[in-house]
């Protein structure tokens, strides 16, 4: 048996009155397999708990199967939760520690068929008789997720449970926990904050951001189509191309983005996405370039939808099976502001100070709803910081504005000035909050909203 889990418009609070969760709403359908992404401190890992009802709800309601399950019990849910840390009694045998949960649900019933079932689906079946100090990481793993599979639970929480294991033994469960939840079938939501562990488990991804989702899609939707500069940034390696551009579109000419010392000419006639641009003449807005959407080459082997830029070599990073290439092409950055600590304290202790009126709250609450700003446009070293805001300093900047995927065998040394062929059909545009302009959103939002 599997379950439908539906949260609607669920809040919570700690201390001080501040939102770890804001008004989230989210249905998770019978037996899929749903990932809540987001940096440390997003309010992902306190999402799961109140579906399995380890924290109340402050506001909002939680649905099993339809039915309001805000005051249920733990118990009373039918859920298995994997927790990072293991979570074995050190006591215990690894076959203990499977049963256990057996021998509480069914005191009269022996749990050794179902745990034996367990362990040979899991490949433990020699670490049985093991206590848990004679395990390795990998294995301690398998066992708690053996705990898990034998209750037969309609639903899994799993709350990051690679992150403790090396980068190959994560990739190896990684593939075994994709494998299991697809045989059992079983719903399962799960906590990481490794996009790559995301797009490689997941049927669809849940980013979140400073307590408020920021996009629900398919790997492949968020990766392609993301909704703001947020989401972007946090999915992709290496992250995307993020440069301060300004709209040029006169009556008489072609609309181009220029990027300080360079520009992007868009590609005649104008595509229906790049035709709605022209309402942003005058304005500064992102650039979004995916390290795919460039390419090294001579401008005479151009493509259709293909502009030239050039690019001065600042770096190489060789990855064995591709190159990373940083290139200063002239440009700005945009500065997406405390990615890993997304949500601004210094935002909260002012309103608590001031009061405000009610044009103030109103304007709170939208920025509320955004988990403050996005990106910044402001160049970080012209400003001065407000002498109360806790400063975080902004992410380790690598050489260069733009970084290029290109195959190992092209020779690239530092100080080369390169050709490089931009795919406008891969251009995303982004307005001065950080949402996404182009391509265009498939709905546009009503005056009303």
């Amino acid at each position: 048996m599997t379950r439908a889990i539906s949260l609607h418009d669920v809040s919570k609070s700690y201390a001080k009155g501040v939102r770890v969760v804001d008004r989230l709403s989210l249905d998770i359908e019978p037996g899929e397999f749903l990932v809540l992404l987001g940096p440390s401190g997003c309010g992902k890992s306190t999402v799961l708990r109140m579906i399995a009802g380890l924290e109340e709800i402050d506001e909002g309601e939680l649905r099993l199967d339809g039915e309001w399950a805000n005051d249920l019990p733990p118990s009373g849910r039918d859920m298995a939760m994997v927790f990072q840390n293991f979570a074995l009694y050190p006591s215990m045998t690894s076959r203990d520690n499977i049963g256990f949960p057996l021998r509480i649900e069914t005191p009269g019933e022996d749990p050794r068929p179902r745990v034996d079932a367990t362990a040979r689906m899991l490949g433990i079946e020699d670490l049985l008789d093991r206590l848990p100090a004679q395990l390795s990481g990998g294995e301690r793993q398998r066992v708690a997720m053996g705990r898990a599979i034998a209750r037969h639970p309609s639903a899994f929480l799993m709350d990051e449970p690679l992150s403790n294991l090396d980068a190959k033994l994560r990739n190896h469960l990684r593939a075994e926990i994709t494998k299991l939840t697809r045989e059992l079938g079983v719903t399962t939501v799960y906590v990481t904050h490794d996009q790559a562990e995301a797009m490689s488990l997941g049927d669809r991804v849940a980013v979140l951001r400073g307590g408020v989702l920021q996009q629900v899609g398919t790997p492949r939707e968020v990766y392609a189509l993301p909704r703001n500069v947020f989401v972007a940034a946090f999915i992709g390696t290496p992250r995307i191309n993020l440069l301060r551009g300004l709209v040029r579109a006169p009556l008489d000419g072609a609309m181009t983005i220029s990027l300080g010392k360079q520009y992007l000419r868009l590609p005649e006639p104008l595509s229906l996405d790049h035709q709605l641009l022209r309402v942003q003449q005058g304005r500064e807005v992102i650039v979004g370039l995916r390290s795919e959407a460039v390419r090294i080459a001579k401008p005479a082997s151009a493509r259709p939808g293909e502009v030239l830029i050039t690019g001065l070599v600042e770096h190489v990073e060789f990855q064995g099976h591709e190159v990373l290439v940083h290139f200063n092409t002239g440009s700005r950055p945009a500065v997406v502001p405390e990615l890993e600590s997304p949500r601004p304290l210094r935002r909260v202790r002012r309103r608590r100070r001031e009061g405000g009126t009610v044009l103030e709250r109103i304007r709170e609450r939208a920025g509320a709803l955004r988990a403050g700003p996005v990106v910044v446009l402001e160049d970080p070293a012209d400003a001065e910081p407000e002498p109360s805001a806790e400063m975080v300093p902004p992410e380790g900047r690598l050489p260069g504005d733009l970084i290029v995927r290109t195959t190992p065998d092209i020779d690239l040394r530092q100080g080369m000035q390169v050709p490089l062929l931009v795919d406008i059909g891969h251009l995303f545009v982004f307005d001065q909050h950080g949402e996404r302009i182009c391509p265009a959103p498939a709905r546009l939002p009503d005056l009303e909203e």
